[in-house]
C-alpha cells in the first residue's frame, strides 16, 4: 500500500527533469544575461588560427619596426666603408660692394659678385673603429630578430592560454547549468513530498538555498566566460565579437622524453643566444675603446674654384669684368691619438667586465629554461593522470546521484545526502575540466620552451592500438 502512494513520486524526476529547462530559462533571465545578450557580427576562431591572428598584435608590430630601425642602422655603418662626397657654396652669388681712403693715394671702390663652390671627397682607407661599430650593428640587428621572435611566441603562448581559459569557462557554465538542473529536480521533488505530506518544509529551504547557490555559482561562470572573451579579443587584436569550437579536447600528445626536451630548448632558446650576443657586443665595444689609440689614414680630394664679375679696389669699376680660378688638392692624411691618459684602456677592461658578467646570467639562464622545462613535462604527466582518474570520479559520481535520488524518493534517504551527491558530481566535473585545461596549458608550454611541435598522434612511428583503457591515448 505504501508503495503504490509514493509510486508517482519515483516519475517526478524524469517528468520535472524535462520541464527543468523551460523553469530554468524563466528564473535565471536576469540582469546579467541581458548584458550579455548585447553581441555583434562574431569572428570563428579555433586553436591553429592563434599564430596566424596574432600578427595583428600592437606590441608585435611595434617590435617589427624595431626590426626596421636595426636594420637601417646596419645599412648605416656599412656605408662608412664608401667615399663621403661634400659640396659647398659660400655665396651663391655674394655681392661685396665699398671703398677704400688714403690721403696718399687715389679712392678704390670694390663692386663686385663672387661664387666659391667647392666639391669634397673624403675615404677613410683605415679606420679602425669601422670594424667594430658595423659588428655591433649586425649582432645588434640580429638580437632585434631574436627579440621580435620571442615576443611572438611569448604572445603566441598568452594567446592560446586566453583561448584555453574561454573554453574552459564555456565547459564550466554547462556544469553549472548541469548542477543547476539537478537542484530544480530537487527543489520540485521537496515541494511535492512536501505537499503529500511525507516530506518537512525544512528540506524545501535546503533545496532552495541549493538553487540560489547555483543560480549565483552559474551567473559567476557567465561574467568570467565574457571577461574570458574580452582578454582573447584584445591579444589577438579583434574589434567584433568573437567564438570558438565550444568542445574541449586535447590538443595534442607529448611523445619527447625529458631529456631531449631540455637539451632542445636549451640549444634552441632565443633568449639564451641573445646573452651569447650581448656578450659579442660587449666585447666589440671594448675593442673600439682600443682602436681609438691606432692611427686612422684617409685620402681627400678638395676641388675649390671661385667665379667673380666686377672689380674689387679699383679706382673705377668695370662693371662687366669677370674672372674664376679653381685649385685641386688630393692628400693622404693621418690622423693617430697616441696618449689619452688610459681613458680607453680602462673602459677598455670595463665592457670586458660586462662581457664576463653576461657568462653568469647564461648560466643562470640555462638553469631556470631547464627547471620550467622539467615542471612543465612532470606536470603535465600528473595531469594525464588526472584526466584518467576525473572521468572515473565523473561515472561513479552520476552513479551516486542516481541511487542517492531513488533512496530519497523511497524514503530511505534525506534530501541532503542528495545534494552532497550532486555537489561532488559537480566538482567531479570540474575537475575533470580543469585537468584538460592544464594539460593543455603544459602542452603549450613545452612547445614554447623546446621549439619541438605538438604531435597529433599518441605513438609516433607505430600503429599498435592503445588497449589500455586507462591510457590518455584513449581520451
Amino acid at each position: 500500500m505504501f508503495r503504490r502512494v509514493i509510486n508517482p513520486f519515483l516519475l517526478l524526476p524524469l517528468t520535472l527533469s524535462i520541464n527543468s529547462v523551460n523553469v530554468l530559462s524563466s528564473e535565471t533571465k536576469n540582469y546579467i544575461d541581458n548584458v550579455l545578450e548585447e553581441k555583434s557580427n562574431s569572428t570563428l576562431i579555433d586553436y591553429q588560427e592563434i599564430e596566424k591572428l596574432i600578427l595583428n598584435n600592437q606590441e608585435l608590430k611595434s617590435l617589427q619596426n624595431l626590426v626596421t630601425s636595426a636594420s637601417f642602422n646596419l645599412s648605416s655603418q656599412i656605408s662608412k666603408r664608401y667615399p663621403s662626397l661634400d659640396f659647398q657654396a659660400n655665396g651663391l652669388p655674394k655681392h661685396v660692394s665699398g671703398k677704400q681712403y688714403n690721403s696718399n693715394s687715389p679712392t678704390l671702390k670694390t663692386s663686385q659678385f663672387t661664387a666659391n663652390p667647392s666639391l669634397n671627397i673624403r675615404w677613410d682607407v683605415i679606420a679602425p673603429l669601422r670594424g667594430s661599430e658595423i659588428e655591433i650593428a649586425k649582432t645588434n640587428y640580429k638580437i632585434a630578430e631574436n627579440n621580435y621572435e620571442i615576443k611572438k611566441k611569448d604572445l603566441i603562448q598568452e594567446a592560446r592560454i586566453r583561448y584555453h581559459n574561454f573554453k574552459k569557462s564555456y565547459q564550466e557554465i554547462q556544469n553549472k547549468k548541469f548542477t543547476l538542473d539537478l537542484s530544480i529536480t530537487s527543489l520540485e521533488n521537496a515541494k511535492a513530498k512536501l505537499d503529500a505530506g511525507i516530506g518537512t518544509k525544512f528540506e524545501v529551504l535546503e533545496a532552495e538555498a541549493q538553487l540560489s547557490r547555483d543560480k549565483q555559482s552559474l551567473n559567476e561562470k557567465k561574467i568570467e566566460h565574457e571577461i574570458n572573451k574580452i582578454s582573447l579579443k584584445e591579444i589577438l587584436n579583434i574589434k567584433g565579437d568573437l567564438d570558438t569550437n565550444k568542445d574541449q579536447t586535447l590538443i595534442g600528445f607529448w611523445n619527447q622524453k625529458l631529456n631531449k626536451n631540455i637539451n632542445e630548448g636549451l640549444d634552441k632558446n632565443l633568449s639564451l643566444k641573445n646573452l651569447i650576443l650581448q656578450k659579442s657586443i660587449k666585447k666589440s665595444q671594448a675593442n673600439s675603446f682600443l682602436a681609438q689609440n691606432k692611427p686612422n689614414i684617409y685620402i681627400s680630394n678638395s676641388l675649390s674654384s671661385t667665379f667673380s664679375k666686377g672689380e674689387s679696389l679699383a679706382i673705377n669699376i668695370d662693371s662687366d669684368k669677370s674672372g674664376s680660378y679653381y685649385t685641386n688638392t688630393i692628400s693622404l692624411n693621418f690622423a693617430w691619438n697616441i696618449f689619452d691618459g688610459g681613458q680607453n684602456k680602462n673602459s677598455y677592461k670595463s665592457k670586458i667586465a660586462e662581457a664576463e658578467a653576461e657568462k653568469y646570467a647564461y648560466e643562470n639562464l640555462k638553469n631556470v629554461l631547464t627547471t620550467s622545462i622539467s615542471k612543465a613535462y612532470l606536470n603535465l604527466k600528473l595531469n594525464e593522470e588526472k584526466i584518467i582518474s576525473s572521468l572515473k570520479e565523473i561515472e561513479s559520481s552520476k552513479e551516486s546521484v542516481r541511487l542517492s535520488r531513488l533512496r530519497y524518493d523511497v524514503g530511505i534517504s534525506t534530501l541532503k545526502d542528495v545534494l552532497v551527491r550532486q555537489s561532488e558530481l559537480s566538482k567531479a566535473k570540474s575537475k575533470n575540466i580543469n585537468a584538460i585545461y592544464n594539460y593543455n596549458l603544459n602542452l603549450d608550454e613545452l612547445e614554447r620552451l623546446t621549439f619541438i611541435n605538438i604531435s597529433k598522434n599518441c605513438l609516433v612511428g607505430s600503429n599498435t592500438k592503445i588497449k589500455d583503457a586507462e591510457s590518455i591515448c584513449n581520451i
